[in-house]
């Protein structure tokens, strides 16, 4: 119905229920009056309809959305009502020197009554009737706070979401039993699986936006053990920002699984090195080179240079830079593949970044293991080119993204990171530029991780593969990693690794099993089946090993670790080799020098 159309029927309406209640009032008192001869009542019907329609256009009656109505709406009416009687036996008195108080107060009962009546009911056909139209899912709200009211004064209220509250799960003590907008608060969170089977439970909505991931993982293995939908709200910054609003529900996500708090910026500290500056990030297109760019730009630098290998990948996060801060920070994509010395040279010169973030590599373990050449060539010379090109022309920072796979490598991909570390170490010493790396570990959701492969696996039906069920793995969500790199920068001197505090490694059949339960679905209409370890697999990972390790922390939750240095002249020679070597020498000549076994390239073992 349009706006013109639903004034019109209320004010008709309201016309027919005012001069009703008028006479109804005054037959009410003495059933023998005969109405037409009473001089005082068309007047009063009058002064009733007119000054009815002169307050309920002030107190906006008209334009209230019934269907929502609450108390307010109630003292809207019953405001409008009062002064339209007032008003009434203002007139009464002036012109007949009389009050009819008895009929008026009658009249008054009738307005509230009927005017009321009218509207409300409109709510309670749309709660009642409509409402069972549709099929509705019952559900539980996980927090009684402030959140939680929101969530169930939003569900009771919008009709077009399709959940109906019907019971609150709480940890403070005191509001168990207590009702909250009619719904009871069931128990604790250690009463979720029984509460989910007494109400009928199809639906769970965590209601905590403020809540840590370590209760967060808690909660959810509790929720997990039912049948029903887990879902949560908002981040707490993200309704604070407006982003999004309270009944914006999402799934979980592993990432909120992680069982610890992110990293937090030393906001002082990088606006200093990057606001005002220029910027290069190579692999600005990848997983982490593309967070990274998103993150820099918050800091406001004058220029940011998107450097890449894969034309679609550096065309869609130039795209949505410029959509974002084409008016306040220059953006310049550039084409260009690290192994090409010559052309990273130019690019440099041209640009003068004052930090450089080289994300740019090649990470696949199995894959490397079968193209170690590739490998040596993409994450050795390429960085090599890169840290030279930034030594070159006076780069102020260069942050090398490492991995936690260079620390005692047994495979070719880890080999060549730490060879990479190497590199930039051996330029550090003699060097203006400062040169630091930072290692972490798996970034979930990161192409090529292990996260969009079992959700393929899940969609298909299963089963889901994992390598061994006792192999474990650091995790860390892409924002993260890009957070610590950009950390690491603001804090450099020169020739060191920075490591995340990533916690507790994480089985990865764990991570399968809450993946699949994520899904909606059980481990056992899924499945898991063990695959075995690929070629170059660890079964577990380490970020420092015993000889790099420095307990103490540089910065909340990051640590620092001072591996071993190799000389310049070493280094190159260590390079040249490499390049006459067939593919098995090199996979040998790359391990034993990622694992310090080596003093010079004339004695490494390597395999004839």
């Amino acid at each position: 119905m349009t706006y013109g159309k639903r004034l019109t029927a209320l004010a008709i309406l309201d016309s027919f229920i005012v001069l009703s209640a008028v006479y109804i009032s005054y037959f009410t008192l003495n059933p023998d009056w005969d109405i037409f001869e009473i001089p005082m009542l068309p007047v009063t019907a009058l002064t009733l309809f007119t000054c009815h329609h002169v307050f309920a256009f002030i107190y906006k009656l008209y334009n209230k959305a019934w269907e929502y109505a609450s108390v307010g709406e109630l003292v809207a009416i019953v405001k409008a009502v009062t002064l339209t009687i007032i008003v009434t036996g203002i007139m009464q008195k002036l012109v007949f020197g009389n009050i009819y108080v008895r009929a008026l107060m009658i009249a008054w009962m009738l307005h509230v009554l009927f005017i009321g009546g009218s509207r409300f009911s409109w709510r309670m056909f749309r709660d009642n009737i409509m409402t069972k139209q549709k099929e509705i899912k019952r559900t539980l709200i996980i927090g009684a706070g402030a959140g939680g009211t929101m969530v169930a004064r939003q569900l009771l209220n919008n009709h077009e979401i399709d959940l109906k509250p019907v019971a609150f799960i709480d940890d403070d003590p005191k509001k168990y039993r207590l009702e909250i907008l009619g719904i009871t608060v069931a128990g604790d969170s250690r009463h979720i699986k029984e509460t989910v089977e007494k109400y009928k439970i199809e639906n769970i909505v965590i209601a905590i936006p403020s809540l840590g991931q370590k209760e967060l993982k808690r909660i959810f293995e509790e929720c997990a053990k039912t049948k029903a939908k887990t879902q949560i709200i908002p981040k707490l910054e993200d309704l604070m920002t407006g982003k999004v609003t309270v009944n914006q529900f999402r799934d979980v996500q592993v990432e909120d699984l992680l069982g610890r708090e992110p990293v937090e910026l030393d906001i002082a500290g990088i606006s200093e090195k990057v606001s005002g500056k220029t910027v290069m990030v190579t692999g600005a297109g990848g997983s982490i080179g593309s967070e990274i760019c998103r993150q820099i730009c918050k800091f406001n630098p004058s220029k940011i240079v998107l450097l890449g290998h894969g034309e679609n990948s550096i065309y869609l996060i130039d795209m949505e830079l410029r959509r974002m801060y084409q008016d306040q920070i220059e953006i310049v994509p550039v084409i260009g593949d690290i192994q090409d010395r010559t052309r990273i040279f130019d690019v440099m010169e041209e640009h003068r970044p004052f930090v450089v973030y080289h994300a740019a590599a090649h990470k696949h373990v199995p894959l490397m293991e079968y193209n170690p050449r590739e490998a040596v060539k993409n994450n050795i010379f390429g960085t090599k080119n890169v840290a030279e090109a930034a030594d070159t022309f006076g780069v102020n920072t260069f942050v090398m993204i490492s991995s936690d796979k260079a620390v005692n490598p047994p495979n070719v991909m880890g080999a060549t990171k730490r060879f990479a570390e190497m590199i930039i170490q051996s330029l550090a010493p003699n060097s203006n530029t400062k040169f630091v790396a930072v290692r972490f570990g798996n970034v979930l959701g990161s192409r090529g991780s292990v996260i969009p492969l079992f959700k393929k696996q899940i969609a298909a039906g299963g089963p889901v593969t994992v390598t061994h069920e006792e192999m474990t793995r650091y995790f860390m969500t892409i924002p993260e990693a890009s957070r610590l790199v950009i950390q690491a920068g603001s804090l450099a001197r020169g020739g060191e690794v920075f490591v995340l505090d990533m916690g507790e490694p994480v089985k990865i059949v764990d991570l399968a099993k809450n993946l699949i339960k994520l899904s909606g679905y059980t481990i056992e209409e899924i499945g898991i089946q063990f695959s075995g370890l690929r070629p170059g697999e660890k079964m577990y990972e380490e970020l420092l090993n015993e000889n790099e390790v420095h307990p103490e922390q540089v910065y909340p939750k990051i640590h620092i670790g001072k591996a071993k240095v190799i000389q310049a002249s070493v280094m190159s020679e260590l390079i040249e080799s490499l390049l006459t070597m067939s593919e098995r020498e090199m996979h040998n000549t790359l391990i034993d020098v990622a694992n310090n076994r080596f003093e010079s390239s004339s004695n490494l073992s390597v395999a004839k």
